[in-house]
């Protein structure tokens, strides 16, 4: 099921990533959200234990983008994820090289989407570098250097950098979009996807309905 370029409508599209539950793919479903993201990165309160996982991605109904976070993994645990949990795509947030970027895809035969982390303007070219190889791009906030986790900080960048610009293949925007300022994210750079995380929170880990219904609203409106 490629959907890397296949999830590109008028409107918005919105990934909430960091569901654990199959009532939080509910709510993200009910919400509108077009892609579910799982993470398995084990440091973070948004872990997903893989013999949950199974469970998790059944409750996702047909046409939404069932999306595996990672973080530097070896082809061992990639192996166990895609022999065992039927995903659509696959994200890496880690300092994966474009080379490995490219041996993942060959291997799984997914698609692939890479987060690029950005602070300033000499972000981007790791931007256009990624996007040679990518099937999709996150450009998300990168973290502070004594942070445990890649993403999911509730961290926001400079939306001026990527203002007006426009790239080859699908991107999405990410780092502390939150119900609140979704709208003028999107006004600002134009961005036609959005990942959130942290902003449908009502503690870390724990996936608010009512925060997700008004982040995909407020998303779908702007």
């Amino acid at each position: 099921m490629r959907l890397a370029n296949v999830l590109m409508p008028v409107d918005v599209n919105v990934k909430i990533c960091g569901l654990r539950t199959p009532a939080d793919v509910a709510g993200a479903v009910a919400a509108n959200a077009r892609y579910v993201g799982l993470n398995f990165f084990a440091k973070s309160p948004r872990f997903l234990p893989l013999d949950d996982a199974v469970s998790v991605v059944q409750s996702v109904p047909v046409g939404v983008c069932k999306v595996a976070l990672v973080v530097n993994v070896d082809n061992s645990m990639l192996d166990d994820l895609v022999a065992h949990v039927p995903l659509d795509m696959l994200q890496l947030h880690g300092s994966e090289s474009p080379e490995r970027v490219q041996e993942i895809k060959a291997r799984y035969g997914l698609p692939v989407m890479k987060v690029v982390g950005v602070a300033s303007a000499d972000d981007l070219v790791s931007l256009e570098t990624y996007m040679q190889v990518a099937d999709q791009i996150l450009v998300d906030a990168k973290p502070p250097k004594d942070a445990i986790l890649p993403g999911g900080n509730g961290l926001a960048f400079d939306w001026n950098l990527i203002a007006g610009r426009k790239w080859a293949v699908p991107w999405m925007l990410a780092g502390g979009l939150n119900p609140g300022n979704v709208a003028q994210a999107i006004a600002m750079t134009g961005a036609r996807q959005v990942d959130v995380a942290s902003g449908v929170e009502s503690a870390p880990g724990i996936k608010d309905a009512a925060l997700m219904a008004a982040f995909c609203s407020a998303a779908m409106a702007a």
